[in-house]
């Protein structure tokens, strides 16, 4: 029993040392409050491209993570609009989310341009492609053109200007801190600096 309580804290103290590793400031950055749209819970916010390799390297931990995730934390995407023409593809996130089948689509964007090489960065080419998915074409260019979209797109533009947004995959925990794939040097860490910041955002 004595050899079982040291074991146990050794196990213990470890563990407290890792999470006391991260940095502010290194591995993550505390930022002046944001306003999120979770409610009571928790927001993860997470930044992203189609077009970005690491995004789409980063998908099958976030989606991992997710299915993990404490019933408080609310988890949402948003779509980095660095250059014009990256408004493209984040028109079709909100288009596609509108109509509730971003779901189905997420992933298969994600792959059809970095594992089929599509080139889905002009509009012709994505609603192409999200019709041969089963999306109605007509509703589809409705929602992408809408004023809803239009909403969603500057408000994107204006988070990533306050959240001083500098590469993607980013992930923002609560509106108060802020870490990346740069910063974590690699997605397993992302995910650990993620579950910490929850824990410190708890206390």
């Amino acid at each position: 029993m004595k050899r079982l309580l040291i074991l146990l804290t050794l196990l213990l103290s470890s563990a407290l040392s890792q999470a006391a590793d991260y940095t502010e400031g290194v591995d993550y950055k505390t930022i002046p409050q944001q306003s999120t749209d979770s409610g009571e819970k928790i927001e993860v916010l997470e930044f992203f491209w189609y077009g970005c390799t690491h995004c789409y390297t980063f998908e099958p931990y976030i989606n991992a993570w997710k299915k993990t995730k404490p019933a408080n934390v609310e988890f949402v995407r948003m779509p980095a609009i660095f250059r014009p023409d990256w408004e493209v593809q984040a028109r079709t996130y909100y288009a596609l989310s509108n109509m509730g089948v971003i779901e189905d689509l997420h992933e298969k964007i994600f792959a059809a341009i970095h594992k089929d090489k599509k080139r889905l960065n002009k509009k012709e080419l994505l609603t192409d492609f999200v019709v041969k998915h089963g999306v109605d074409r007509k509703k589809f260019e409705e929602e992408y053109n809408s004023f809803a979209v239009d909403s969603m797109v500057r408000k994107a533009k204006k988070k990533q200007t306050a959240y001083k947004l500098q590469g993607v995959p980013s992930i923002a925990v609560n509106g108060k801190y802020l870490t990346s794939g740069s910063m974590s040097g690699s997605y397993d860490n992302l995910i650990k600096i993620l579950d910490y910041l929850l824990k410190k955002d708890s206390k």
